[in-house]
């Protein structure tokens, strides 16, 4: 587990350069003006600061195809030195059009980067963990930003300002980057079985795991290559293989697990899962205006999540996790392996012993809470590894869910993958089980009792051809189908739950651009100076430039804890719940800076108002709408069309960030920045109704799962239009 967190570490090197770029372009466009004599060219002004936008924008076009080609992390080595190159540019730059190229260049950097970092830590990283270690990219851009800023800062106070060194230091810490890449950082373990490259992807995630057995994520992820338009969705009552009583039964079948000796007998049922009934039914939501135009993927994904108890899991979130990840008292026999280094055996139980410190991760996710059961109620903490091991097993694929298979009723032995899910609160057909949490793995049924679960069924990607023994995967030997090894075409772009998820994807990406935050970002010490917050720092004897500049700094500063509080909820509350309670709180913010600037009043508190509100403004950003575009981005497409989805996402995002860049300078001399900041207000409303209808939730569920989510919610929107 501690080596997804510290790939996912290196990896944001990239997002920290980019916060970086953000923030110094901020402060030194204010010098490259008086230099240059652009106070008469807004156009000019706002080229050299949307230049690097352009770069982005053009090598984004193609970058999730090369990506797909040649691999994640290639391209995450030349973002690195395309963000050297272009620092040195920008550092020697003797007139304004050799600028531009730097910038040029340096887009070039920050494209690759924000492009497929994202896509490379949802790869990698654990299911439970997944949105906490995806935000990080917000908060160590967040970090390169505060550092600029200081530095920006300091060479503000020096009696003649040198532009060129601020914009050309960041060929130093891209040097840092270039050697986290090329030394520290591996390959992503879905893109090597995507090339059928089976022995290094499983090398790799016993290295991000660390530990040895990972035959079940290694069948998750072939099963997870290939299109599974046939889906459905079966309900069971499950019990361990010697169940007598159960065996008896003509109607059961014998599903089989992802290690050996792991089995269940099931009886197919009909009818009875909430996942069942909102798939075949449409929407359970409460009837209402709102409600009725509410997607049924929404729904549908919200029939696994908003129903569950959420008491348990505050109580251990994700820093006492994250910090065990690094903490020596998790280091068994007191030794500290790099994290390159491939772990052994006795590493599962510190590895287990993490994750089920989440009492949420103990959870069912497909039932509603069962009046009169206490919601608190969690299985005893256990006291030694063993134990420990025992309620995490190597086959469980995350968030509760388990990988499962069975043979096609035709008898020819071919194999059907099941995703697999408890229900609780819906009891035992013998004996009182109400309300209990129980693991699914069979050793943790209770003899004598069944447990309802529901399944996601399709035909299975592994070549595989009646196999004997207890587990298809037995002896390690998992190689995909001929099919599921098929490269990606633009065709697979017209499927249902691949288009949802591009419609639902660049939704978000180009609301985000609109919100304003980027224009805010490159243009904060202009919009502060324009507010007259220099009148707040006059008596410190510090300039108006230099006020900005720290105020800057100091809102950057602040928007760290922020993100803190976005890691420990984003997977705990979840990205909708963040985007539906934060937008609100952008909206009025940006309601009372149009005020302030509208309404006559007294010069301090018109500055006052004017920082608080762009202060919160960008803290509650970074806590929402910052960093869960692209985390849901990352998460909703099917891994054989990952890379073209996710460019075509981040050229909505990039062109998105052109328009509002290029204009800002402009809107700023016409409307003013009380008209700028009502814009903003309006776009964000509309975000708020985008998000409700649209954005389902995908906290903790293996992306496999949300892929098959979006097929059967897609279809099931699509069979409704036609009723």
């Amino acid at each position: 587990m501690r080596g997804a967190v510290y790939a996912a570490l290196a990896a944001t090197m990239g997002n920290l350069l980019q916060g970086w770029d953000n923030a110094t372009i901020a402060g030194a466009v204010i010098y490259i003006k008086r230099e240059f004599e652009l106070e008469t060219q807004p156009k000019l002004e706002g080229l050299i600061v949307a230049m690097s936008l352009i770069g982005a924008t053009a090598i984004t076009t193609f970058s999730g195809s090369v990506s797909d080609a040649f691999g994640r992390r290639p391209m995450l080595i030349i973002s690195s030195l395309l963000y050297c190159l272009g620092g040195l540019v920008m550092l020697w730059s003797p007139n304004v059009y050799v600028l531009l190229l730097g910038r040029l260049l340096d887009g070039f950097g920050v494209g690759l980067a924000v492009t497929l970092v994202p896509v490379y830590i949802s790869e990698t990283a654990p299911p439970e963990i997944r949105g906490q270690l995806n935000t990080l990219p917000q908060f160590t851009g967040s970090g390169g930003m505060f550092l600029s800023y200081c530095m920006v800062f300091g060479m503000s106070l020096m009696d003649a300002p040198q532009w060129r060194l601020m914009l050309g230091v960041i060929s130093i810490p891209s040097l840092l980057y270039l050697g986290l890449m090329v030394f520290y950082l591996p390959e992503s373990p879905r893109w090597l079985v995507s090339k059928g490259k089976m022995n290094e992807a499983k090398k790799v995630l016993r290295k991000l795991r660390g530990k040895e057995d990972v035959n079940g994520e290694m069948a998750l992820l072939v099963e997870g290559l290939g299109s599974a338009d046939d889906t459905a969705i079966e309900e069971y009552m499950i019990g361990a293989t010697n169940d007598e009583e159960a065996t008896t039964d003509k109607d059961q079948i014998k599903l089989f697990g992802a290690e050996h000796g792991q089995s269940w007998i099931a009886k197919p049922v009909t009818g009875q899962s909430m996942l069942g009934m909102v798939s075949r039914q449409g929407s359970m939501a409460p009837q209402g205006s709102m409600a009725n135009m509410m997607d049924p993927l929404v729904t549908l994904f919200g029939s696994v999540h908003e129903k569950l108890p959420q008491s348990g899991s505050m109580r251990s979130a994700m820093f006492p996790n994250f910090g065990s990840m690094f903490s020596t008292a998790h280091e068994e026999n007191g030794r500290h392996d790099n994290w390159e280094v491939e772990s052994r055996g006795e590493d599962y139980a510190s590895d287990a012993g993490h994750d089920d410190s989440d009492d949420n991760l103990r959870s069912p996710l497909l039932s509603p809470h069962t009046p009169g059961v206490d919601k608190d109620v969690v299985p005893p903490t256990p006291t030694n590894a063993n134990s420990i091991m025992n309620m995490r097993h190597p086959s469980s694929i995350g968030g509760g869910w388990q990988l499962a298979y069975k043979k096609t009723q035709d008898g020819k032995g071919d194999l059907q993958r099941v995703y697999l899910h408890q229900e609780a609160g819906m009891g035992s057909m013998r004996g009182s089980m109400r309300g209990s949490v129980l693991s699914l793995h069979p050793s943790d049924i209770p003899e004598g009792q069944l447990v309802q679960a529901a399944g996601l069924v399709s035909q299975s990607k592994l070549n595989i051809k009646g196999f004997k023994g207890d587990s298809p995967l037995e002896g390690g030997n998992i190689q995909p189908t001929v099919a599921a090894t098929k490269g990606p075409s633009w065709k697979d772009l017209f499927e249902p739950g691949v288009k949802h998820a591009l419609f639902v994807g660049m939704g978000l990406q180009l609301l985000q651009q609109f919100s304003g935050i980027n224009g805010v970002l490159y243009y904060t010490p202009q919009i502060l100076s324009q507010a007259g917050v220099d009148v707040l720092l006059s008596n410190m004897g510090i300039s108006g430039d230099s006020a900005s500049l720290l105020i800057s700094a100091l809102t950057t500063l602040l928007m760290l804890p922020s993100i803190g509080l976005a890691m420990k909820l984003m997977d705990i509350s979840g990205r909708r719940f963040l985007l539906l309670n934060t937008l609100p709180v952008l909206i009025t913010t940006l309601i009372i800076l149009v005020l302030s600037n509208v309404i006559e009043m007294e010069n301090v508190l018109q500055a006052t108002l004017s920082t608080v509100s762009v202060v919160v403004y960008f803290c509650c950003f970074v806590m929402g709408f910052g960093p869960i575009p692209n985390i849901l981005c990352s998460e909703i497409f099917p891994t054989r069309v990952r890379g073209l989805c996710i460019a075509l996402c981040s050229l909505t995002f990039w062109v998105g960030d052109i328009i509002v860049t290029y204009s800002l300078p402009a809107l700023l001399s016409s409307i003013g920045l009380a008209g700028v900041f009502g814009i903003y207000a309006i776009v964000c409303t509309i975000s708020w109704f985008f998000v409700y209808m649209k954005v389902p939730e995908t906290k903790g569920m293996p992306l496999e799962v949300i892929s098959e989510f979006f097929n059967v919610g897609a279809k099931q929107g699509e069979a409704e239009k036609s009723m």
